[in-house]
């Protein structure tokens, strides 16, 4: 009675959620002889046959009396209007009855779905006739079985349009059920995914799901696919690559031009400015002892005798894909190779380089056998400030990168979006940033294993556009191991829509794919997903400086009264406004008419100082909100004010000096808002040295906190 390899039919769904604890209906085949109904008793008969999805619209569904002969001969007919497809059988169900409200969908649409890239998923929304119809208007729950439990779909269910029908939340409605079968329900569905696992199930789709007389939440119908074919995980490269990367004690660099301005030329004078040890630099150069100053290399082959940390291959497509061979057949030479060019593995690649390079590293791994790690292809370089080591080929003129070492790492599929972050955030101090190209060997899912292993790092920024195949569900254990061990993940992650994934897919070679999917796994394992990219600035900035803690209450002090109405405006919901007892409303009362703004500013929160406050008024003011339950003080600073001293260099240090001391002594964050133009460059460039996260707008430095205060 099963049917052909590939398709689930619906007892075979049965057998699989009843093994699970699931209620399902009492069924059986007619052709297996008796069946566990009373004579009339009301039954449903559904004709099966392998690959009929949907049984209704091709007549093979019929409601009525347990009449055995009758039904036979409805079979019968049936199996003639499926005549196409092999024949399983008549499976006779009992009719359920189950609950319904007037004007309200009872019914669920539950599947269990295997992802290559996510592992098992339960999607959970209204099913019936009309699916489609109420999942525009609500939307189903996507729970990633691996970074969910039971306990918190019953939380997100019961926040659903379905779940408040069921439990009796809307308005005017009694409940259907309660939460302890609902519970029962889902854990059941994890425990199936496990049965599903092992039977070789892809996908089981329940439609629908109704709720029966004693509120248990039984499927009616399901069928689905079989004989998932899980890819073969990448094979793992040396952990020895990431020291490697970023505190190389030996370098070579190949691909060299006598031609200044070329890509290899920039590398090379970009190296050369770092601290590695005395000797550490060599130039792949065949036929010459020494160039430029530095001692040469002839081939690869030589690199077998003198091993080089790190590799950097400026050279064309071809050249690459013959090193990195010659690399794998000697057995050694380099720890980790970055691969700069593209035309591996992309659009550019018309002769499946890629391909060949992928196989020759997989050979080589499943023996046994050593082989570099690869960072690339299509890679810009990476900055390590504890070197002071820049692989960028980007003069230095243009992207001047002078980082103090610190406890963020940066992460990006886009050497363009890393660099212009740098270049616009110079006060970030950084353990590393890497540009990772097109992830052809080292993925995402690494470099996030190799921070964790780092006590340097504390927050992971990173820019993604698309995952390795099989890499999604990696970085999001790699994303929740760093948060057990208490560091912080901020991600961006581009190409949402089709355009989006297209032109992802042309820039680095790696689709985006699903992004409600990828965001939810991301979420579920604690990272910070920024929706835009003003966001993910301005919460990398508040990260940067201040890599610990969540604050959710904002104490704001401007000397602009349109400052502290937007500010007003933005709190509320995950980051709310600090609020004053009355004795601190007496204090900073006392301390305004200390500064000599009595009858010019009213003591509370947000603090408009008015254009008359001066730096001492400032800190004053910074002082006692410090003390207040505020975790953060937002400074809003428009500078055009006589009181403030912008011009001198020497006066705007000092300030910026001492709000960075009133923040160490207090423990909780500052930043400051400079809402002018480009004359109080300078200006802001003083408070950034002073260690503090410095914003153009308040609204770019609220959002930045209110991203950081809704982390799961």
């Amino acid at each position: 009675m099963a049917g052909a390899s590939g398709f689930l039919h619906e007892a075979q769904a049965y057998a699989l959620l009843a093994a699970a604890g699931l209620r399902v209906p009492r069924h059986g085949f007619l052709e297996a002889g008796p069946l566990p109904f009373a004579p009339g008793e009301p039954i449903v008969l559904k004709g099966l046959a392998d690959g009929l999805w949907h049984k209704s619209d091709r007549g093979a569904l019929h409601f009525g009396p347990f009449e055995p002969e009758a039904l036979a001969t409805k079979a019968k007919a049936m199996r003639q209007l499926v005549a196409e497809l092999p024949w399983i059988g008549g499976l006779v169900c009992e009719q359920v009855p189950f609950r319904r409200l007037a004007g309200l969908p009872t019914e669920a649409l539950i599947s269990l779905k295997r992802d290559p890239e996510a592992g098992w998923l339960v999607v959970c929304g209204i099913g019936g006739l009309q699916a489609d119809a109420w999942g525009a208007l609500a939307p189903p729950l996507l729970w990633p079985l691996a970074f969910t439990t039971p306990e918190q779909a019953l939380a997100e269910l019961g926040g659903h349009w379905l779940g408040r029908t069921w439990l009796g939340r809307q308005r005017g409605t009694e409940a259907l059920t309660n939460e302890a079968k609902l519970l029962a329900f889902l854990q059941g569905l994890w425990r199936a995914a496990v049965g599903l696992e092992r039977a070789g199930v892809t996908l089981l789709e329940l439609n629908p799901v109704v709720l029966d007389g004693d509120g248990l939440p039984t499927a009616l119908d399901g069928v689905g696919t079989l004989e998932y074919a899980a890819a073969s995980a990448p094979t793992a490269p040396d952990p020895a690559w990431y020291q490697a990367l970023l505190n190389p004690r030996s370098l070579v660099i190949a691909g060299v031009s006598s031609r200044e301005g070329t890509v290899g030329r920039i590398i090379l004078e970009n190296v050369r400015t770092s601290r590695l040890p005395e000797g550490a630099l060599r130039i792949l150069k065949p036929g010459a002892a020494e160039f430029l100053g530095l001692p040469c290399v002839a081939s690869v082959a030589e690199l077998a005798a003198a091993p080089t940390d790190q590799l950097i291959l400026s050279l064309p497509a071809p050249q690459t894909l013959e090193a990195v061979e010659q690399l794998c057949r000697q057995g050694g030479g380099a720890t980790v190779v970055y691969l700069v060019a593209g035309g591996l593995g992309d659009g550019a690649d018309t002769e499946g380089l890629g391909a060949r390079l992928l196989a020759c590293l997989d050979a080589h791994r499943r023996a046994g056998q050593w082989t570099p790690a690869l960072v690339g292809p299509n890679g810009l370089g990476l900055f390590s400030p504890d070197l002071g080591l820049n692989t960028f080929f980007i003069p230095e003129e243009k992207l001047p990168l002078n980082a103090l070492p610190g406890p963020l790492a940066l992460l990006s599929q886009s050497g363009a979006f890393l660099i212009t972050r740098l270049s616009r955030r110079g006060e970030l101090r950084l353990r590393a940033a890497v540009a990772i190209g097109n992830q052809m060997d080292l993925r995402c899912s690494d470099f996030l294993r190799g921070f964790a292993t780092d006590p340097a790092v504390q927050v992971v920024g990173a820019y993604l556009e698309g995952f390795a195949p099989g890499d999604l569900q990696a970085t999001a254990e790699a994303v929740r191991a760093l948060r057990a061990s208490g560091r912080r993940v901020l991600i961006y992650k581009g190409g949402r829509s089709q355009e989006g994934m297209a032109a992802a897919s042309s820039h680095t070679g790696a689709l985006a794919g699903d992004h409600a999917l990828q965001a939810s796994l991301l979420r579920r394992a604690g990272a910070i997903l920024a929706e835009r990219l003003e966001a993910f600035d301005a919460g990398l900035a508040w990260l940067g400086a201040y890599p610990e803690g969540r604050p959710a209450t904002v104490a704001v002090m401007t000397n602009a009264g349109f400052e502290s109405v937007v500010s007003a405006d933005l709190m509320g919901g995950a980051c709310r406004g600090a609020q004053l007892t009355a004795a601190e409303t007496t204090a900073l009362a006392a301390t305004l008419t200390a500064q000599g703004l009595e009858g010019l500013v009213s003591a509370r929160l947000p603090l408009d100082l008015t254009p008359m406050a001066d730096e001492a008024a400032y800190l004053a003011a910074a002082r006692l909100l410090l003390a207040t339950e505020a975790e953060v003080l937002l400074v809003g600073l428009v500078p055009l004010t006589k009181r403030l001293d912008t011009a001198d260099p020497a006066a705007g240090a000092a300030f910026a000096t001492a709000l960075a001391e009133l923040a160490r002594a207090s423990g909780k964050g500052i930043g400051v808002a400079v809402e002018g133009g480009p004359l109080y460059d300078a200006y802001r460039a003083a408070l950034r040295a002073a260690g503090l996260p410095v914003f153009l707008t308040m609204e770019e430095a609220l959002e930045g906190l209110t991203l950081l205060a809704s982390e799961r």
